[in-house]
């Protein structure tokens, strides 16, 4: 099964808390993009879990509208940008253990999303991720562990 791990789009910089910051509107633009490639790529999404920040269900709406397809969302309290990338990693072991998912997609953050990223993977690998960027992990249930496929950002459709 596969695991897409996105950071929310481009946001502004001003808001009276970090949870409040909304995408502007080159972040709109990047989650299309990024839904785009989704769907280019037939990557059938079955769930999407999303940090409670603005920011990041903003994203993952301009991804959802943009794949037009009946898709569970699920807000995740702890997948913010303090979030624990092994409390995320049982989270989503959890879920697969009583679901069968084929491609999960997590729109989350900086840092959490790069230390989810080395968490989910043997190779323990770090990447840092643009606004709106994609690490596809192709995810061995069980094993419970994966291998870094891809890294895709809107940058690499410019």
């Amino acid at each position: 099964m596969n695991l897409f791990i996105m950071r929310h789009g481009d946001a502004v910089l001003q808001a009276s808390e970090d949870a409040k910051r909304e995408l502007s509107e080159l972040g709109i633009l990047e989650a299309t993009v990024m839904a785009k490639w989704l769907n280019i790529e037939n990557h059938q999404i079955d769930l999407i879990l999303v940090s409670p920040y603005i920011r990041a269900q903003q994203t993952a709406k301009a991804v959802l509208d943009e794949l037009q397809a009946e898709i569970n969302l699920e807000t995740v309290n702890f997948i913010t940008p303090e979030g624990n990338a092994k409390d995320v990693h049982d989270y989503i072991d959890g879920l697969l253990a009583s679901e069968s998912y084929q491609n999960i997609l997590i729109v989350s953050h900086m840092p959490l999303v790069c230390y989810l990223t080395a968490e989910l993977t043997a190779e323990n690998h770090c990447p840092l991720f643009q606004t709106a960027s994609i690490a596809k992990v192709e995810y061995d249930t069980k094993m419970m562990s994966g291998s870094l496929a891809k890294m895709v950002s809107p940058d690499n459709f410019c």
